[in-house]
């Protein structure tokens, strides 16, 4: 009897605590999402695990809509595609509070990763985003410097990189005070989780 009670406990215990393992594994996945435009759909894993402020932030955003027909306003072949602040006119949405840079995360500026785009203030960033099209080494964090700091990464793509090649290479223009601007937008339909 005594040996069916400890065996039945050990069960317990062996059961609750995979099923812990379960619920905690399950908990703290990255978050899969999927960045549709006018020219083909990529999806992207967000490391909640190294940047979960910026992570945050840009669910917070997405949630809202904000993203919704927003544009890649700033497209630099062998540099970057940035988007996710101005609608097809250029006109800038409105943004929240920014949030604190996560660059000293331990991610690379490498090909394919997103990262935060921001003023000189270390701390400036809101919702506008840029996917690297190339290793930009020079955007990494250094020091803890206004400098040196860096630009967040908090992503990285995981399909669709011939849809950002294409679109790093449209033609682009100056647009008033805005540079390197496509001439035929490249929209952001929408940016929605991955189910």
């Amino acid at each position: 009897m005594k040996h069916l009670l400890l065996l039945s406990i050990c069960l317990l215990l062996f059961t609750s605590s995979t099923i812990f393992i379960a619920v905690s594994a399950a908990t703290t996945a990255n978050p899969k999402i999927i960045i549709k435009t006018n020219m083909g759909n990529m999806e992207a894993e967000l490391f909640q695990d190294k940047a979960p402020i910026s992570v945050k932030n840009f669910l917070s955003y997405m949630e809202k809509g904000h993203y919704k027909d927003t544009i890649f306003h700033r497209v630099i072949n062998d540099f970057m595609i940035q988007g996710g602040g101005f609608d097809k006119n250029l006109k800038e949405k409105p943004t929240n509070t920014p949030i604190k840079n996560e660059a000293n995360n331990g991610k690379k500026n490498e090909v394919g990763t997103l990262a935060y785009a921001r003023t000189s203030a270390v701390d400036s960033a809101s919702a506008q985003f840029f996917i690297n099209v190339a290793d930009n080494s020079f955007l990494d964090h250094r020091d803890n410097s206004d400098r040196g700091f860096g630009y967040a990464v908090f992503g990285k793509i995981t399909s669709g990189m011939p849809v950002i090649n294409r679109i790093k290479m449209v033609k682009t223009t100056t647009k008033g005070a805005y540079e390197n601007v496509p001439v035929e937008p490249v929209v952001i339909l929408e940016i929605a989780q991955k189910k």
